[in-house]
């Protein structure tokens, strides 16, 4: 079973996509198996993090910012604005695609483990995820 779903990202932060995944799960009628999550994008990224204390993810989201900088004067890709060669290297830095274990039918997510579609734009996107699920 493949699904692509659509998410609209208000701008950038992690944005926790995990419901969609498990829905995309439940009707794949997987019991086990392995889930796979991959974004078509080249300025955003996924990753699994802590979905009980958002501190946790306001202190990467503010990590990796200055870890790239916008307006590194070394930059040369940037007709597309301050935020778009910053937001390739953070993709690059982080995951485009994520896998998970299905076992009696459910993801095999930690207690506190959560999905996340990390943003690196500023501006709102429409960001398109691909789930496939193999039994």
């Amino acid at each position: 079973m493949v699904r692509e779903l659509t998410i609209e990202t208000p701008g950038q932060g992690l944005h926790e996509i995990t419901g969609l995944v498990r829905t995309a799960v439940d009707e794949s009628g997987a019991f086990e198996g392995l889930c796979t999550v991959f974004v078509r994008h080249t300025s955003a990224s996924l990753t699994i993090q802590e979905n009980a204390d958002p501190s946790a993810r306001r202190d990467l989201e503010a990590w990796l910012s200055r870890l790239v900088p916008e307006n590194d004067p070394l930059y040369t890709h940037t007709s597309e604005g301050p935020d778009d060669m910053p937001s390739h290297i953070k993709a690059i830095l982080t995951q485009v695609s994520l896998s998970v274990p299905i076992i009696g039918g459910r993801l095999t997510l930690g207690t506190w483990q959560g999905v996340y579609l990390w943003e690196h734009r500023r501006r709102a996107h429409t960001r398109r995820v691909v789930v496939s699920v193999i039994a």
